[in-house]
């Protein structure tokens, strides 16, 4: 009604609550928004466990979000990452895009560490060697549309663009379901699966 997207206004309600420069505080008050106000498919804090875990276990030094959204999982992202290490999020539609920057630059995270690029992700992967530095990502997330995991997947393999040992975590496989990514990713005998049981956020 108020012709504000409600992406800007979780937004507004993040500048008028929590503390700049303060990662934790900023997804703490995400989740406020997101349990009392307007739902946002944000990974939320239980998946956002899982997400810690495996970053802590991992310490990755280069990092692929595809799907940025608000930049939530972005801020949970780069929170977690040792030092020197550096961030990569890919996210389709720029008004999203506009959103996370703001988000992303308030939890105190600069472009040395965090680097938005906005475009659809099977543009943008063929180009992340040569045009982003990326040479071979150790950690990938993806939360965007499902039916892109596998042609993304696949894309990141053409490309020699997975690390040695590489992690990619995928979120909502199960619901609402990427069937073909996990066929291929559980048959193709290039990958060890674990699916992990959680629920949907809030």
């Amino acid at each position: 009604l108020t012709g504000v997207p409600r992406e800007q206004r979780a937004f507004q309600y993040l500048l008028a609550h929590a503390i700049p420069g303060d990662p934790r505080h900023v997804l703490q008050t995400f989740d406020q928004w997101c349990y009392r106000c307007e739902h946002l498919s944000c990974v939320g804090p239980v998946k956002g466990r899982i997400v810690e875990r495996l970053l802590y276990e991992r310490a990755p030094l280069r990092v692929l979000e595809l799907g940025t959204y608000c930049g939530y999982g972005t801020v949970l992202l780069a929170q977690g990452l040792p030092p020197g290490a550096r961030l990569y999020t890919v996210e389709v539609d720029p008004r999203h895009a506009a959103v996370a920057e703001k988000v992303i630059r308030l939890a105190g995270f600069d472009e040395q560490t965090v680097e938005l690029i906005v475009g659809p992700s099977e543009e943008v992967i063929p180009r992340l060697r040569e045009k982003h530095g990326l040479m071979k990502a150790d950690f990938v997330f993806m939360d965007h549309w499902k039916r892109c995991y596998l042609r993304d997947l696949q894309l990141l393999e053409s490309h020699q663009l997975l690390a040695e040992g590489a992690t990619v975590l995928a979120d909502n496989v199960l619901f609402p379901g990427a069937p073909h990514f996990l066929q291929y990713a559980k048959t193709c005998g290039k990958y060890r699966c674990k699916v992990h049981r959680a629920s949907l956020e809030y």
